[in-house]
């Protein structure tokens, strides 16, 4: 059925005219633009796939053999009827050598395909369905752009997601063609012991001169990107799990020998995410066999490859001696997203890659929730929203700004995105702070039941969700379509007669590239209200307008309002005093937020609100209130003077022993230079480094004893756990330890050495050296000096000590950086490398914005010889400048001056050429 519910037919062949078709495709090696509106389903779809690997070490051969069945008009599903004229088929490919094709066992004449750059053209396919072979020539030792199949450590591995299928056949690469896979490898048996792919290992055994094989088949239709191989010298750890149904399922994680002991934390996440997703959402994995590899060389952290997940090793290894609680939380984090994606994304799939939230976004939010129920909620969210603010926010301001579904791109790689990631997983998060709990899972139930097995569109979620709820969206869908940050602002006024309150809310959503006028959002805006005595206030009765809202029960605490449209007004009724409201709970939209609350009113919630994101939030919005005034006294040459108020604020948490310790730790931490900057008009990093400083110091020196006690009483001699009251101790000693480490005093100094001595774990060994290597000195290089002598074999702890030194506010740091380079510990071809050095380096507002240029002349040194080897790599670096014009016009020259050289570098990838045109043009 057509669109329009009319029939589609097909024209017999008689009928129809015969047309030779001239395929016109201009200069392919020019970056295209793509965009959503062009979106059409394809003329052919695959039922089946066999794929043939012979792995070599100069060349690999891989053979596939494709049933292909046409598809009137372009239309999914319309079966066709007689004879017809088809269109050409035209598939995917890059970097591939063709040696052979045929159609249904016939071998093609040079005349009736065509090979391009990018493409394989067959002109004139049989009628109705038939059999495509293909055969193929690679070298994946050669492939360091670390897509489709290459080599790490001298293992085979792949990166498909989310074109890369077609550097290793010619295919049908888009993930709305879903076939079910059958994959036999062939390799040496000495070198390459372990074969795997998606899905059941159906065959294996043994072949002449050496080699064996093996056969797998995944019985689940897939798109090409969630293809997955390995072969190598692997060692695994096994365990298992039995589903709520009582299937067993075999574990295993595959790692190298000498690294095996180094993964029963991630065996437990995996374990744990299991039991998770069947109790809160009933899902249940399908399969009797779920593998993991880590591997050294990877441009992502993870892959969710149908039940063969490929890993970053920095996201699976973990011992107490190499690892922080930091990595321990990433990687049950990180585990259970890709563990998650086998429904959401896996067995529910995108239609298109604009639609990539579909799946990140959404399980993103369910890895948040996730890592919320294994540690502290408060905590986690805190977390989450924090890194937000600090590279989404910034990114919606930037000429790099795109909607959570963007309207085009160049290059795909660039897309993968904190909007679409963060900012998809707060949209998410807005559906279930409007349904609740319930509601939410209500949705999530009728979207697997419509979709299972299907590639869909964000439109298809939002559906589910509004007809299992029998919803009013409103103007919701706009979170997709339309980029920026909205801002909400509020002001409250409270009538003593009427025992009224109200807030007058308004919004404003920024112009943005591409985007100059915007419409007004949805906002779920949750509000509570405290009384005098700090606790909050039952709410009975709200209007918007003249309407009454239903809050949906008797003791509501929490209301969750709809701001629509540019203003809105609503009134609480009941309110016996005047109230302390406490606004946006649980950052309940991705916004910012602008009110009239008073600093006394900020310390009375810091002090006692019963959401504890929002007790952080009040600390947050003083320290940013005092720190930009204090960057307005500095860039005046006015003496800096600490307000006292806000110093017992601090001292009052700090020393509160009713909270939970890592909500202590997040709560006196001061924000970031990042943040500072994203609040400024024209932001001033020099100034903004210095009032950061000043206000850390001042804080150490006027809680210094406070501090000492917090460092001493939180020391423990008992073994690692990795448990959220053993991460929360660690988190608030060495932030005492941090704080102190301003100070640059001897007894600070001698106090970071012993603990950097006779720490037992990566946490307080790190976080002590850390504390050495903040101030110059003799101190500072023996401790890293140690540390490198220590660890120099484990190239994971060593990423640490790159990033450390990398990251080093001190002065002039850049000829430091470019010292690391040369460092036999450094490789280029290494992801993980270039993140940790040049990453780190970038992330450093008083260097990377140095007066002088030489932070941007480095990155941009850096993005031009990283292109050619990796040009993901290099794009996500050039994705450093976009937030140039935030700063003077010098600094916005300097910059501007590298683009223009990165921008005439000879043979510049699409995914760079995108970066840099978006910056230079906005």
């Amino acid at each position: 059925m057509g669109p329009d519910g009319q029939r589609l037919t097909c024209l017999p062949a008689a009928a129809a005219p015969v047309v030779v078709v001239e395929l016109d495709y201009g200069d392919e090696d020019k970056p295209q633009e793509v965009f959503l509106k062009d979106y059409k389903p394809t003329p052919y779809t695959f039922e089946t796939v066999y794929l043939n690997f012979e792995l070599g070490e100069e060349v690999t051969f891989v053979s596939s053999r494709i049933r292909v069945k046409p598809q009137c008009s372009g239309h999914v599903g319309v079966e066709l009827q007689g004879p017809f004229h088809p269109s050409p088929l035209i598939l995917d490919g890059s970097d591939l050598k063709l040696l052979e094709i045929k159609i249904n066992g016939d071998k093609l004449a040079s005349e009736a395909y065509r090979v391009t750059s990018k493409r394989l053209i067959i002109t004139s396919p049989p009628p109705g369905a038939f059999d495509l072979e293909v055969r193929t020539e690679i070298e994946p030792q050669n492939n360091t752009a670390l897509e489709g199949l290459y080599k790490s450590s001298g293992n085979f591995c792949t990166q498909c997601e989310a074109e890369g299928f077609r550097k290793i056949t010619y295919y049908l690469d888009r993930p709305d063609v879903m076939a079910v896979f059958t994959v036999h490898i062939v390799a040496d048996k000495k070198q390459y012991p372990v074969l795997l792919s998606n899905g059941n290992l159906v065959a294996e055994g043994d072949l002449e001169d050496g080699k064996h094989f093996c056969t797998w088949e995944d019985p689940f239709k897939k798109p090409c990107y969630l293809f997955a191989l390995v072969a190598g010298d692997l060692a695994c750890t096994e365990d298992s799990f039995v589903t709520k149904s009582g299937r067993q399922v075999t574990l295993r994680i595959w790692v190298q020998e000498h690294n095996k002991t180094k993964t029963g934390h991630a065996m437990q996440s995996l374990k744990a995410a299991m039991k998770w997703d069947e109790d809160v959402f009933g899902l249940e994995y399908d399969l009797d066999l779920f593998n993991i590899v880590a591997v050294d060389d990877f441009n992502m952290g993870a892959m969710e490859n149908k039940s063969l997940n490929i890993f970053n090793s920095r996201l699976i290894l973990a011992s107490p001696e190499t690892a922080t609680d930091a990595d321990y939380t990433s990687i049950e984090g990180v585990v259970a997203h890709e563990y998650f994606h086998n429904w959401t994304g896996n067995r529910v799939t995108c239609r298109d890659w604009f639609q990539l939230s579909l799946k990140e976004g959404l399980t993103v939010f369910r890895d948040q929730e996730f890592s919320c129920d294994m540690n502290c909620r408060p905590v986690a969210r805190i977390g989450d929203v924090l890194f937000l603010r600090m590279s989404q926010f910034p990114e919606d301001a930037s000429p790099m700004s795109h909607p959570v579904r963007p309207a085009s791109y160049i290059k795909m790689d660039n897309f993968y995105t904190v909007t679409v990631y963060e900012k998809g997983a707060e949209v998410v998060r807005m559906y279930k702070t409007l349904f609740g709990k319930e509601g939410f899972r209500k949705g999530m139930d009728l979207y697997f039941r419509r979709h299972d097995g299907q590639a869909v569109t964000c439109d298809d979620f939002l559906a589910a969700m509004r007809d299992a709820n029998d919803g009013n969206m409103g103007n919701f869908a706009r979170w997709y379509s339309q980029a920026g940050t909205p801002e909400l602002t509020v002001a409250t006024s409270y009538d003593e007669k009427a025992k009224t309150l109200t807030l007058r809310c308004s919004q404003h959503v920024p112009p943005t590239a591409g985007q100059p006028l915007k419409e007004p959002a949805f906002i779920p805006f949750a509000v509570g209200l405290l009384g005098k005595d700090g606790n909050d206030i039952p709410l009975h009765a709200v209007y918007d307008g003249s309407k009454l809202l239903d809050l949906g029960g008797k003791d509501v605490f929490t209301a969750v309002l709809r701001v629509e449209e540019k203003e809105h007004v609503f009134t609480f009724t009941g309110i016996p005093e005047r109230p302390i409201p406490s606004l946006l709970r649980d950052f309940s939209a991705p916004v910012r937020l602008f009110h009239d609350l008073t600093d006394e009113d900020l310390v009375f919630l810091l002090a006692h609100d019963s959401d504890a994101f929002n007790r952080w939030e009040a600390a947050q919005t003083l320290a940013k209130k005092l720190m930009l005034d204090l960057v307005k006294k500095q860039q005046k040459g006015e003496e800096l003077v600490m307000h006292d108020g806000f110093v017992n604020a601090i001292g009052s948490v700090l020393t509160d022993k009713s909270l939970d310790k890592a909500l202590i730790a997040r709560t006196v931490t001061m924000p970031s230079q990042t943040e500072l900057a994203d609040l400024m008009d024209v932001a001033d990093p020099d100034a903004i480094h210095f009032v950061q400083r000043f206000v850390i110091r001042q804080l150490a020196l006027r809680l210094r004893a406070q501090l000492m006690e917090v460092y001493v009483s939180n020391q423990s001699d008992e073994p690692y756990v990795p448990d959220h009251p053993s991460k929360a101790r660690r988190s608030l000693k060495n932030a005492a330890l941090g704080y102190l480490s301003y100070l640059n005093e001897p007894e600070i100094t001698a106090m970071a050495k012993e603990a950097f001595g006779s720490a037992k774990n990566m946490t307080d060994q790190f976080a002590a050296l850390a504390a050495l290597a903040r101030n110059p000195g003799e101190e500072r290089e023996s401790a890293l000096d140690s540390f490198y002598k220590q660890w120099e074999k484990d190239p994971l702890v060593v990423n640490k000590w790159l990033a450390l030194q990398a990251m080093s506010e001190i002065p002039g740091n850049v000829a430091k950086v470019r010292q690391l380079l040369v460092h036999p510990s450094f490789d280029i071809k290494n992801p993980n490398k270039v993140r940790s050095v040049v990453a780190s380096f970038m992330a450093c507002p008083i260097n990377f914005h140095a007066a002088d240029g030489s932070g941007y002349e480095f990155a941009a040194d850096m993005v031009i010889r990283l292109d050619p080897i990796n040009a993901q790599v290099a794009a996500r670096l050039a994705g450093g400048f976009k937030r140039y014009r935030k700063y003077d016009e010098k600094r916005q020259a300097l910059v501007k001056a590298q683009l223009e050289r990165i921008s005439a570098a000879n043979g510049l990838s699409e995914n760079v050429f995108e970066i840099v045109t978006k910056c230079l043009t906005a």
